[in-house]
C-alpha cells in the first residue's frame, strides 16, 4: 500500500456535469471518498470557490478552466477530462502549475462512429427532407434521391480511433472506404489510402471528417476544398465544430452543389440548454442536426468514467502520467518497500543533479530514477531505499532548488 505526502481522505475531488457513476464508484473503490459531485457546469466564480481547496478536478466539454481559474485553485494537482476534447483547459497555464491533464480518446469510438454511420444512411436515404414532409402531414413515397450505401465510396478524412473504426463497420456494409490523413497509416480491411485531401474530396460519395482541432485543422475545409467534392455528394462532420467554413458549406448546399450533409460540431455552440443555437444550417430540409452528442451514449460515458478515474487514481497513488496530454509522460513500475518522490520543474540545465545531491547528502540509495521532459517542463521520479524519517526535510529541500514547480512523494509498504 502507499501512503501519499497526504492521505486519502484529506485528497478533495470535484467533480462537474454529471460524470458518470463509474467514476465515483472507481475512485471510492481505491480509497478516495472526499468526492464532491455537481449536476452541470459552473460559471467562473462559482467554478472559483468549487474548487478554491480541490485537488482533482473533473469536467467534461462545458466547464473551462481558465488561466484565471486555475490560479484560484492553489492546490489542485491533476486534472481529468471526462471526454475526448480538452479545448476547455488552458492546457499550458495547466502546464506550467505543474498540473496534468487527462482525458479519454478512446472511449467513445464506437459510439461517434455509429452515429456517423446512421447519419451516412439516413442522407443517401434522403430521410432529412422525409421526416420533415411526413412532419407537416405530407407523404413522399418517391425513390428519387434515395440510394443504398453499398458500393459507395465513404471517404474518411483522419484516419485514427474513430476513422478506422468507421472505415470497418461502413466495410462490413459494403461501401468502399478511402482515407487521408498526413501521417501514414496502415489500412485495415480494404481500405485504400489517398495521397491528397484533394484526391479524397473528388472520388468520394460522402466525406467524414475525424481530425483534431489545431491550428492546421481550423478553416480546413473551405468552399475551396467544397468545390473538389463530387457534386450530389455529402459532408458529415462529428470532429470539431472550426473545421468546416460553414457558411461556404451552407452556399454549396443551397446552390445544390452539394446534396446534403451532417453537423455533430459547430464553430459556437451553446454554452447551456436555455441558450438558443444559432447557424445559417438552420431551416435546410437536407440538413441533420445534432447537438453534439457523438459520444452521448451510455456505453461511451461509462467506458469514459472508467477511463479517466483510473488514469486520476494511478497519478496520484503512483505518479504514472501516460495518456497526460499536457505534460511529459512517465511510465512507473510499481514500487514497494521505499519511498517514491516527484518532482516538477521547469526544463533548465542542472536541475537532475541538484535533485541527486538533495539524496547523495542524506546517505540515501536511489534504486530507480524515471525523467521526461518537454520544451518547458521536466518531470522526475526518484525511488529510493527505505522510509523517509520526519525531520529529514528531502520534499522541503526539493522545494527549494532553483525551476521548481511542485513536488509530491510516496512512502511505499510492503503489502
Amino acid at each position: 500500500m502507499s501512503k501519499l505526502s497526504l492521505p486519502k481522505d484529506k485528497i478533495k475531488i470535484v467533480l462537474l456535469e454529471n460524470v458518470h457513476d463509474n467514476a465515483v464508484a472507481y475512485l471510492r473503490s481505491h480509497g478516495y471518498e472526499n468526492i464532491e459531485s455537481h449536476k452541470g457546469a459552473l460559471d467562473a466564480d462559482d467554478l472559483k470557490a468549487a474548487i478554491a481547496d480541490a485537488h482533482m478536478v473533473g469536467i467534461r466539454s462545458r466547464t473551462k478552466l481558465s488561466k484565471d481559474v486555475l490560479a484560484s485553485a492553489e492546490k489542485l494537482m491533476v486534472i481529468g477530462a471526462f471526454c475526448i476534447g480538452t479545448n476547455q483547459i488552458d492546457l499550458h497555464e495547466a502546464q506550467c502549475r505543474g498540473i496534468p491533464v487527462f482525458n479519454a480518446p478512446y472511449s467513445n469510438t464506437r459510439s461517434v462512429a455509429e452515429l456517423v454511420l446512421g447519419q451516412v444512411i439516413m442522407l443517401a436515404r434522403g430521410i432529412p427532407r422525409r421526416n420533415w414532409i411526413c412532419h407537416e402531414g405530407g407523404w413522399d413515397k418517391s425513390a428519387a434521391g434515395s440510394t443504398e450505401v453499398r458500393g459507395k465510396t465513404l471517404g474518411i478524412v483522419g484516419y485514427g480511433h474513430i476513422g478506422t473504426q468507421l472505415s470497418v463497420i461502413a466495410e462490413a456494409l459494403g461501401m468502399k472506404v478511402r482515407f487521408y490523413d498526413i501521417v501514414d497509416k496502415l489500412a485495415l480491411g480494404n481500405a485504400q489510402s489517398c495521397a491528397s485531401l484533394r484526391e479524397l474530396m473528388e472520388v468520394s460519395d460522402f466525406v467524414s471528417l475525424h481530425v483534431p482541432d489545431t491550428t492546421q485543422t481550423r478553416n480546413m475545409i473551405t468552399a475551396t476544398e467544397i468545390g473538389w467534392m463530387k457534386p450530389g455528394s455529402f459532408l458529415v462532420n462529428a470532429a470539431r465544430g472550426k473545421i468546416v467554413d460553414i457558411d461556404a458549406l451552407a452556399e454549396a448546399l443551397r446552390s445544390g452543389h452539394l446534396a446534403g450533409a451532417a453537423l455533430d460540431v459547430f464553430p459556437v455552440e451553446p454554452a447551456s440548454v436555455e441558450d438558443v443555437f444559432e447557424s445559417p444550417l438552420r431551416g435546410m430540409k437536407n440538413v441533420i442536426l445534432t447537438p453534439h452528442i457523438g459520444g452521448s451514449t451510455q456505453e461511451a460515458q461509462a467506458n469514459i468514467g472508467n477511463e479517466v478515474a483510473e488514469k486520476l487514481v494511478k497519478y496520484s497513488d503512483n505518479g504514472s502520467t501516460v495518456g497526460a496530454v499536457n505534460f511529459p509522460e512517465v511510465m512507473l513500475p510499481v514500487h514497494k518497500g521505499g519511498s517514491r518522490f516527484m518532482h516538477i520543474h521547469r526544463n533548465v540545465p542542472g536541475v537532475i543533479s541538484r535533485i541527486n545531491d538533495v539524496f547523495g547528502r542524506r546517505g540515501l540509495n536511489i534504486v530507480g530514477q524515471y525523467l521526461r521532459t518537454d520544451e518547458k517542463v521536466g518531470y522526475v521520479v526518484v525511488d529510493v531505499d527505505g522510509m523517509i524519517e520526519p525531520g529529514m526535510g528531502v520534499r522541503r529541500e526539493l522545494e527549494e532548488i532553483e525551476g521548481t514547480i511542485r513536488s509530491r512523494f510516496l512512502q511505499c509498504e510492503e503489502p
